[in-house]
């Protein structure tokens, strides 16, 4: 099993009590491919405390500060593995000289730093933050000598990211609410869809002169 904090692995039973039900259950839900768990190296049934937790709340209809739990538990346990052959194959990153390419890997772990400030935020803040790393984004773009649709296609690169990698924290915890997908795509949308207004907006109305 990958190298997790002993807290974070539970055995079967404990993995039952979270859940509330008996372990022949959780058993049988485990075979069943319903509930997510790993094997040691003797062949005992481990569960990841951060599974069981999300993979239980996503069971019933979820109220919006529920979903906020959910949701920041995932991203707390959620790396953007972005590897240099991947961005190798971006025409916009090839443009960029050392200094530049280090700003945009950081970008990627900003941007999920970001969603979860979002998320926490009260609706004018989470606003804010998300219009502050657009235009961060619009201005990198104009100091690194990016075009507006270069900009935009960086910007895409790292947020597919991270929906890749919230999608993969859902389905390694067995989500199988539909409520709970739609919210988290809907929080995603909203969230991004706001970086992406202030980027054009900033880069239009930054000229050329103040890069």
């Amino acid at each position: 099993m990958e190298k997790i904090a002993e807290t974070e692995w539970l055995s079967l039973r404990e993995a039952a009590q979270i859940l509330g039900v008996h372990p022949g259950t959780v058993r049988n839900w485990s075979n069943q491919g319903m509930i997510p768990f790993h094997r040691t190296r003797g062949g005992h049934r481990r569960y990841r405390r951060v599974e069981i937790e999300l993979w239980k709340q996503s069971q019933s209809v979820l109220s919006g500060s529920e979903i906020d739990t959910m949701m920041q538990s995932a991203l707390r346990n959620t790396r953007l593995q972005i590897s240099e052959g991947i961005l190798q194959n971006q025409s916009w990153y090839n443009k960029l000289d050392n200094e530049a390419k280090e700003q945009y890997r950081l970008s990627g772990r900003l941007l999920l730093q970001g969603l979860s400030r979002f998320l926490s935020a009260v609706e004018e803040d989470g606003n804010h933050q998300a219009h502050s790393i657009g235009s961060e984004y619009a201005l990198r773009a104009r100091r690194y000598g990016l075009s507006l649709v270069e900009a935009a296609q960086a910007f895409f690169f790292f947020r597919n990211n991270l929906i890749d990698a919230m999608l993969k924290v859902y389905e390694a915890a067995a989500v199988r609410s539909p409520h709970a997908w739609s919210e988290m795509f809907r929080r995603i949308n909203a969230y991004t869809d706001q970086i992406m207004t202030a980027l054009l907006e900033v880069y239009g109305n930054t000229s050329n002169g103040s890069r």
